[in-house]
């Protein structure tokens, strides 16, 4: 059982989530574009959705989403529920190409960045605040995609690499023949 964790996804993700943080809670909120805060957490949760599939989004989703409740202080599993939805959803997207290309993979990270981003008002009005929607919801959906869509060729091997993913080797016909002589 101890082994079975060890070689789990949670030993790699917790880590990485500390350093995405950190870096969402200084780096993050002086950079912003037109006035918004780019949520690498969500980010990072819709790129390791793309890398490891449904699962592995919905599974980074809730431990980044988890991290960043506890430090602001925000409902417990708030901000899990909507960045695990945002994981999924990539990873789900992610299912139309084996292997995607960089630029499908900074597609479905944008997707997915942009389904998390929606999701965090709505599991708000779910847990009861007056005003979870803002007036500029379109706009922040917008950036932070776009954003998701630029920073995937970096966090995209990141996910990877925390799930233990390999990336996949395809042979071509020539070296399956040349193998089978």
């Amino acid at each position: 059982m101890f082994a079975a964790f060890v070689q789990g996804p949670i030993v790699r993700l917790v880590p990485v989530g500390v350093v995405l943080l950190a870096l969402q809670r200084t780096i993050f909120v002086d950079l912003r574009i037109d006035g918004v805060i780019i949520p690498i957490m969500a980010i990072a949760a819709a790129a390791t959705g793309v890398a490891g599939g449904s699962e592995g989004g919905a599974i980074a989703g809730f431990v980044f989403g988890l991290m960043f409740d506890l430090v602001e202080g925000t409902p417990l599993g708030s901000t899990a529920a909507a960045l695990t939805i945002g994981g999924a959803v990539a990873g789900l997207l992610a299912l139309i190409a084996a292997d995607p290309p960089w630029w499908l993979a900074a597609l479905f990270t944008a997707a997915g960045t942009a389904a998390g981003v929606v999701m965090v008002p709505v599991v708000r009005i779910f847990i009861g605040e007056s005003e979870p929607f803002e007036a500029r919801l379109g706009e922040i959906v917008a950036i932070s995609a776009a954003a998701g869509a630029l920073l995937s060729p970096l966090l995209v091997p990141l996910g990877r690499w925390c799930l233990r993913i390999k990336k996949t080797e395809w042979k071509g016909a020539a070296n399956e023949s040349a193998s089978t002589a």
